[in-house]
């Protein structure tokens, strides 16, 4: 039997979005708490996060996370948010409250930095009640510590080696949820896929390149109604 393909409906005014690669569509996702995660939008854009078909946010920014930031995404957000609490520059207690703080303000998970310690794991372990991401940046991460420590959920983005490092962890923990960066291309998402990823974090372009697209149009659009207007009307 054919594969029958869902209705889409589709606005006027909200149909340009920023579409997920459909590659992303063969990932097995991860499911939290009933809801099946592909694809995760790598932005702190809300115009962006706004109009998206990703399943998810993964809101990590290379600045210390503030609240009033984790609060504004999550209130724009339709879709559930992966809040960055630090880790790296920001560590120790402040890392634990802003896991916290995070929880509280709506987030579906806490992502921390490669540098993490498996002591501020284990602390943000016994005070939230949503899942873990610690993101992994090659092969030799000793998973089995972090995963002792509470994480739930790894999160690899090594760059080119991406597919690779995914394909070791995966060979040595068939069963550990794994978020991996897609690249930047179909193919290197479908090998992130091939080599065990379950869900796929994609970098959308930014507002100025949306908006040179756009721009494009607008300009081209006009120039045809101009001739045609001097067409009809030839002085």
């Amino acid at each position: 039997m054919a594969e029958k393909k869902p209705p889409r409906i589709d606005t006027r005014l909200r149909k340009h979005i920023v579409t997920m690669p459909e590659e992303i569509w063969a990932a097995s996702g991860i499911v939290i708490w009933g809801r099946r995660i592909k694809s995760l939008v790598f932005s702190t854009d809300v115009a962006i996060i706004r109009n998206c078909n990703a399943d998810a946010v993964l809101a990590v920014y290379p600045f210390t996370p503030q609240q009033v930031i984790t609060n504004s995404i999550i209130t724009a957000s339709s879709i559930p948010v992966f809040a960055g609490v630090g880790g790296g520059t920001t560590t120790g207690p402040r890392v634990v409250m802003l896991a916290k703080d995070a929880e509280a303000l709506g987030a579906m998970g806490v992502v921390l930095n490669a540098p993490t310690s498996n002591d501020t794991i284990q602390e943000i372990s016994k005070v939230v009640d949503i899942p873990i991401v610690v993101t992994v940046l090659d092969e030799n991460t000793d998973i089995d510590a972090r995963m002792a420590a509470g994480t739930g959920i790894l999160n690899i983005s090594a760059a080119s080696r991406t597919p690779e490092v995914v394909a070791k962890i995966r060979e040595k923990y068939p069963q550990v949820p794994i978020i991996a960066t897609g690249g930047p291309t179909r193919e290197s998402i479908r090998q992130t896929i091939e080599a065990g990823a379950n869900a796929i974090s994609f970098t959308p372009p930014t507002a100025m390149q949306l908006f040179h697209g756009l721009m494009s149009r607008y300009r081209s659009d006009h120039e045809t109604k101009t001739k045609e207007a001097l067409q009809e009307n030839p002085q």
